[in-house]
């Protein structure tokens, strides 16, 4: 289980941008049967966590008194530089299930795609429902049942892991594998010289009746 050192933050303390100049990220923890409560984490400690965990692994939160398992639940980005400016973590209670969205890594060779067939990946996470302690990182789907053109995997057709219930609608696609269509070069018609050579007389005599006499 990863650990993330945190700090209870009160209230009158340091603003969120105060915190994030000195490194530090803001963020809040809460529950069904936690309070919320205000902290703030190393930021450089929270990426490291953010990058391994994913929001589908179990951060052991320390700092709060007693160990607090914890989910990351919503990381606020910053638009111009793409890092975290605050994050929300939701404590877990085992026992009690959690939905949670679980990455797809796809895994295998689909005999359609070697034999020159597109792979679309449809879908890059599942919805899931498990006991928090139980939830996998990522869900594994082989490709290698995609043998002929317009097969497809659908979610129904993902071994889960024991005590873990699928969400995602079970028909909904996750991959396929269709025909490679080429795009056709649009040739441009050749020009009709028959055409501009009379434009050009045209222009002649109209430039000759327009010329003033001597």
């Amino acid at each position: 289980m990863l650990t993330l050192s945190v700090e209870k933050r009160t209230k009158g303390g340091a603003r969120a941008p105060a915190l994030r100049s000195v490194q530090m990220l803001p963020g809040v923890v809460y529950g069904a049967h936690h309070a919320a409560t205000a902290i703030t984490v190393e930021a450089k400690a929270f990426e490291k966590v953010l990058r391994e965990a994913g929001e589908a692994t179990i951060v052991s939160l320390t700092g709060l008194g007693a160990p607090l398992p914890t989910l990351i639940h919503e990381v606020d980005l910053d638009p111009l530089t793409n890092l975290p400016r605050h994050v929300d973590f939701y404590a877990v209670t085992k026992g009690q299930k959690v939905e949670v969205a679980i990455p797809i890594v796809f895994v295998g060779e689909s005999p359609a795609v070697i034999a020159g067939a597109n792979l679309v990946k449809v879908l890059h996470e599942l919805e899931v429902e498990a006991d928090p302690m139980n939830l996998p990182h990522t869900i594994e789907v082989d490709i290698s049942v995609l043998a002929a053109l317009d097969d497809q995997i659908h979610a129904k057709n993902i071994a889960l892991p024991a005590d873990v219930e699928l969400v995602t609608e079970p028909e909904e696609v996750v991959a396929l594998v269709q025909e490679v269509v080429e795009e056709k070069e649009e040739v441009a018609a050749p020009a009709d010289i028959s055409s501009i050579e009379v434009e050009e007389k045209g222009k002649e005599k109209t430039e000759e009746a327009t010329e003033p006499d001597a």
